[in-house]
């Protein structure tokens, strides 16, 4: 008879030979509606009527038949063919081939799309074609996608093809390869279960439909939050996924709630962490810990002899000290880089109005994230254990999903950091904001609200309005009054940046047709009722679209816009701009490429930094301590030897604000303008029951001196804003300053 681990190892040589598996890629395998097997069609388009995807059995690459995708109505945006694969290969990169045909396409463009999912249905790698897609009409052409599949999370890979815009595109012969192998003979990946995949106990519910606070209560529940949230981060037990935390969470949570004082509390507390393994000695924890930091853990109440007692006290003492310092299950730092990785946090995105429960677990679960790995916690601008006293009872008195999306926005806000917001994910919030928008820009100048230039007119508001309009009131209410009404709920890292956001998110948008103003013109005022325009169609920034990516402004003058430079430009700038004495670099955008190597080098002839940062540690979570200068320039003969000028606003943010650092580090540079965003460094994505989707930046930016960019925006020479008056004569005052600037010379 054969051993069982021989038979076992037999079987893993085996399955390591190649999977077998096939794609249904040439659409040969139809299903009883003689559609193709496994292929999903147009799931942004509900009724399948504005793009159908229909079988062609005349127009085809291979094989019998092809899938195509037509533009026949309205009120979605594209259409898409999907193939899920559940199965895991063994690899490290996957590449996706096609053959795709066109007919008229225009406004959008035609492509390939290749995704890559965790077991939380999350995006760890995405490539869809937008920058390189297919326009007009063209024949049958083989294109191709290469992903990055190394990482250990990788769950499923979706693939299919899609039509943005109008026209007719045509797809065929679908190959998938795994380290240039056909994925049929690519060996199968050994998913490794843990215990916390395995729990799905409270997959659907947590138990707890309303909590009816009261002092104690509210006591109770801003403590456990706060152990919760240390265990999960410090206990050996949990970092190796043997516990789903969130389940253990619903578990907890009934004697917490029972609990009458604090002894009872206690008593709940110690007996859940008596259930978990006694951690082993930690030989490096404490030297760790003596390192030097720049900000170091805050545990809130938890070894406070006010709230704690003396038994449960030296138990969570044990645990700080002998914490886990490998890898966790639920946070990972990016390889290189540095900022968290949250990783296998279930979205539960079905549930768009959570339990109480659950609502409670998207407090305890932001509110973790942040004091234990938000480089920033410093900055916020008050005690974060406060913000978890303050928003518990917004989200346990939450009575429909728009209160829970408020109350989740709200909690965002409070960290002041213009890249946390709520993305995606609360149809309620959109519902809220409305669906309509005004056809014009408008920005905060002199602390008015003044349309700044009017789109393409198919409403006939030209005829009524004018470019320094200022309103005064909309739909009866003072705009002054609406910025306070709205401010809370406009996550930011500065009021510049809030001011920035706040008309294309609440004062101008709306669910009705038409929105009723009032507006000042040069001290006569009169109503107007705005014909709105579908929120996200049109309303492109006419400054964007006229900007040239670089040019002459005169002979001594050159000027780049970084939103559309290339690198692959930079030989033609200098060239361009040899015989020039200044640049104006106009940085109120968001770069298109990344520059502070390529064309931060040529503006700067040394070797110097310009920026270091902080970074937090899985190893002693809520430490954050500074890591080595970034250094950029080098001695060149063709530098760049006259004067430059970078311009700067709100809308300068995370990269435009790291390439305004590079470049500010020449000593030719000067910067002018106004606050930036705040919001530098690589961002780290959150996820929230419901499906919520947030992001925070990840790791601390400062120069190299220790000064702050978050909040406070880039270092600026000359403040400068611009004025009612000088949008009136359409003058871009900012530019004028520039070009004076570079003038007098410094």
């Amino acid at each position: 008879m054969m051993k069982p681990y021989l038979l076992l190892a037999l079987l893993f040589i085996s399955c390591k030979i190649h999977s077998q598996f096939k794609i249904n890629g040439s659409f040969e395998n139809l299903d009883k509606n003689r559609m193709p097997q496994g292929w999903q069609f147009s799931f942004f388009d509900a009724q399948k009527t504005v793009y159908p995807v229909t079988l062609d059995s005349t127009t085809k690459q291979d094989g019998k038949y092809s899938l195509v995708i037509e533009k026949k109505g309205t009120g979605a945006d594209f259409g898409v063919i999907d193939y899920p694969i559940t199965q895991n290969f063994e690899g490290k990169e996957i590449e996706l081939k096609a053959f795709v045909k066109t007919e008229n396409v225009s406004g959008g463009y035609a492509g390939l799309w290749l995704r890559i999912d965790d077991k939380n249905i999350k995006s760890i790698a995405f490539d869809n074609m937008q920058d390189r897609g297919i326009t007009g009409t063209t024949d049958w052409k083989q294109y191709s996608i290469k992903l990055d599949y190394s990482s250990e999370d990788v769950r499923t890979v979706h693939i299919g093809g899609l039509l943005v815009g109008a026209g007719k595109a045509w797809f065929d012969h679908f190959e998938l390869f795994i380290d240039g192998k056909p994925i049929g003979k690519a060996p199968l990946k050994q998913i490794v279960v843990l215990k916390a995949d395995l729990d799905t106990a409270f997959a659907k519910s947590s138990g707890l439909k309303e909590i009816n606070l009261t002092d104690q209560l509210h006591t109770n529940l801003v403590i456990a939050g706060q152990f919760w949230a240390f265990m999960k981060y410090h206990h050996p037990a949990i970092a190796k996924g043997n516990y789903n935390w969130d389940a253990e969470l619903f578990r907890l949570l009934p004697s917490v709630i029972q609990a009458k004082n604090k002894k009872e509390l206690n008593a709940a507390l110690e007996t859940f962490l008596d259930k978990l393994p006694q951690p082993a000695t930690c030989k490096n924890c404490k030297s760790i810990a003596n390192m030097t930091y720049e900000i170091k853990p805050n545990y809130g109440q938890l070894f406070d002899s006010k709230f704690i007692d003396e038994s449960l006290l030296q138990k969570l003492a044990l645990i700080r000290d002998n914490r886990n310092t490998g890898p966790n299950y639920y946070v990972d730092m990016a390889p290189g880089i540095g900022n968290p990785l949250f990783k296998n946090e279930k979205p539960y995105s079905a549930m768009t109005y959570p339990d109480a429960g659950y609502r409670l677990l998207s407090l305890y679960r932001y509110w973790a994230m942040i004091n234990y790995f938000f480089p920033y916690k410093n900055v916020i601008g008050q005690d974060w254990n406060n913000v978890l006293t303050t928003a518990l009872p917004e989200f346990v008195n939450a009575k429909n999903e728009l209160d829970y999306g408020k109350a989740a926005l709200k909690l965002i806000a409070s960290v002041n950091d213009t890249h946390a917001n709520l993305w995606s994910g609360s149809k309620a919030i959109n519902d809220f904001k409305g669906k309509y928008a005004a056809p014009f820009q408008t920005t905060f100048i002199e602390k008015k609200l003044v349309i700044t230039a009017l789109y393409k007119d198919t409403l006939d508001v030209k005829s009524k309005l004018k470019v320094g309009d200022v309103i005064t009131a909309i739909k009866g209410k003072d705009v002054d009054q609406l910025i306070k009404d709205f401010l809370a709920l406009t996550p930011a890292s500065n009021y510049d940046t809030q001011l920035r956001d706040l008309p294309h998110n609440y004062l101008l948008r709306g669910n009705e047709t038409s929105l009723k103003i009032k507006i000042d013109r040069d001290g006569s005022q009169f109503d107007y009722e705005i014909p709105m325009r579908v929120f996200g169609r049109g309303g492109k920034d006419p400054n964007f679209e006229k900007a040239e990516s670089f040019k002459l402004i005169n002979e001594n003058t050159g000027y780049v816009f970084p939103g559309k430079y290339k690198n692959a430009m930079l030989p033609d700038i200098k060239k361009l701009f040899a015989n020039t004495k200044g640049i104006v670099i106009d940085m109120r955008c968001y770069p298109s490429e990344f520059m502070p190597f390529t064309f931060g080098n040529y503006i700067k002839n040394s070797s110097t930094p310009f920026v270091k940062f902080t970074m937090g540690s899985v190893d002693y979570p809520g430490s954050f301590k500074f890591g080595p200068h970034e250094v950029n320039g080098q001695r060149s003969s063709d530098h760049y030897k006259g004067k430059v000028v970078v311009i700067v606003n709100s809308t300068s943010q995370s990269q435009a604000e790291y390439t305004t650092m590079a470049f500010q580090s020449s000593p030719n540079v000067r910067v002018i303008g106004s606050t930036t965003a705040g919001a530098d460094g690589n961002v780290s994505y959150i996820v929230l029951p419901g499906g919520l989707n947030t992001m925070i930046s990840g790791i601390g930016v400062f120069y190299p001196d220790g000064k702050p960019t978050q909040r406070v925006g880039v270092k600026i020479d000359k403040v400068i804003y611009p004025t009612i008056n000088g949008v009136k004569q359409g003058k871009d005052e900012l530019l004028d300053q520039a070009m004076e600037t570079l003038n007098k010379g410094w």
